[in-house]
């Protein structure tokens, strides 16, 4: 097979053209801009582009397929080259349901915890030595790559993302993939530039049933109620599974899963109703309830889900995905009920289209009142780039209910601000679906031990 990956930097897109190249198929590439980590995969595997930038000549009328990616524009001329020879054009999670359309499907969908979720089973399956293919959206410790794909795997496990599929397929990721066995870990409101209003936003996840193959699984978290309503008021003929939050206790900052008093290296409701979702998944595919709890007391997490940059008796500092405000609320809360002795120092990078748009911006009033120090960073750039008014100081307190919060669109400002706290008994949690404000997180940490 010769497939030509147009956008081949993309997060999901170079770790397929890897996967692919490992099956054996002919792989090509292009792209205006790479970034790491996909630079230097790519270039290990003699995948990366010897030239940045578009070619219609790299576009022969013997492909067999071409996989167009999300950077790419409708008017990109390898796009319209392949268009005019008629090659065949998917969207990469068309491609993925074209490499699992006979194995077992299990599709985690949700506005959050969908990563973790997905995690925690490849983590569980891995333990136990199953043979299994994979797309996931974050680096996991013991996984080269984030998808795999191959002949002889009998299921696939898929994250399922509610963007758009392509520049030319307006429809969502998930809504490709047609689960035997699938996930709703909750909805709260995103993407408001493809989906203007939370009912255009929940309607996603009505049709996400309706794909749902006849005779399939909807696990669903019951403790959301829009989510409980759509999947009550479906007619889809599936099976419908509900969880919530299993029964632990938090001793000296280690959560247990009881009731075998099972001790966690992750914790927090969040995480505690995402290990449940697992759960029910990995009963499905033939690992007992037992069996998931040995495996997953050994789970450390996903790269960027509070995940731990550094840690003593006095201070942790986290780094986290969280960017929209359900995330933001239940990070924050996760961080203060493990540590009910420390205070917290919470900061989120806010940068995505949505979080810049100044209605959307209400939506995350209280999101940090739990933190005992709320600061929040938008870099002017992102303005800039987005063409949106900036917000003043006063926009983003009252937006978040909190006078008390702290605003900077500098980042030198607000890293001097940071080094300037005092860090006894107290954490320090970094959200950013970003870069972090361009700091180097490690070297902050130790910053403030001194």
């Amino acid at each position: 097979m010769r497939i030509h990956f147009i956008a081949i930097g993309g997060s999901a897109m170079h770790n397929l053209a890897i996967a692919l190249h490992k099956k054996g198929y002919q792989i090509t590439g292009s792209d205006d801009v790479i970034f790491e980590p996909a630079k230097s995969r790519l270039d290990k595997y003699g995948l990366l582009p010897e030239e940045m930038g578009w070619n219609e000549n790299r576009i022969p009328k013997e492909l067999d397929a071409v996989i167009l990616g999300m950077h790419a524009r409708i008017d990109n001329p390898e796009l319209l080259k392949a268009q005019e020879l008629g090659v065949k054009i998917y969207s990469y999670p068309e491609y993925i349901y074209e490499q699992s359309k006979n194995k077992l499907r299990v599709v985690i969908g949700g506005s959050h915890g969908k990563t973790t979720i997905t995690s925690m089973i490849l983590h569980v399956l891995n333990y136990y030595n199953r043979d299994f293919d994979y797309l996931v959206g974050a680096q996991l410790a013991g996984f080269e790559t984030m998808v795999k794909v191959t002949e002889e795997a009998p299921v696939m496990i898929i994250e399922g993302d509610e963007y758009l599929s392509s520049p030319i397929d307006r429809r969502p990721k998930f809504h490709l993939y047609k689960a035997n066995i699938a996930v709703i870990s909750g909805i709260a409101w995103d993407h408001i530039n493809v989906f203007p209003t939370y009912a255009d936003y929940t309607l996603q996840f009505d049709k996400f049933i309706d794909t749902i193959e006849e005779n399939g699984t909807l696990i669903f978290c019951s403790e959301d109620r829009d989510l409980k309503e759509i999947v009550e008021k479906s007619k889809a003929k599936i099976n419908k599974i509900p969880y919530a939050i299993p029964a632990h206790l938090v001793e000296e900052g280690i959560t247990y899963l009881l009731p075998e008093k099972t001790s966690l290296k992750v914790f927090g409701d969040h995480n505690l109703m995402n290990l449940n979702a697992a759960k029910l998944v990995c009963e499905k595919l033939n690992i007992d309830a037992s069996e998931f709890d040995i495996a997953i007391a050994s789970f450390t997490g996903a790269a960027k889900r509070l995940e731990v940059i550094s840690a003593d008796e006095s201070t942790n500092v986290y780094k986290d995905f969280a960017h929209s405000p359900s995330k933001l609320k239940a990070t924050i809360d996760a961080v203060k009920t493990q540590f009910t002795n420390r205070k917290l120092v919470a900061c989120i990078e806010l940068h995505t289209f949505s979080s810049l748009n100044k209605d959307f911006l209400k939506e995350y009033a209280g999101a940090m009142d739990q933190a005992d120090e709320a600061i929040v960073y938008i870099d002017l750039k992102s303005f800039e780039q987005k063409q949106m008014k900036p917000f003043s100081e006063n926009d983003v307190q009252e937006a978040f209910s909190n006078l008390n919060l702290k605003f900077f669109n500098d980042s030198t400002k607000l890293k001097a601000y940071l080094l300037r706290l005092n860090y006894k008994n107290t954490n320090l949690l970094m959200m950013s679906s970003g870069n972090y404000a361009g700091f180097d997180l490690p070297e902050l940490a130790a910053e403030l031990k001194k």
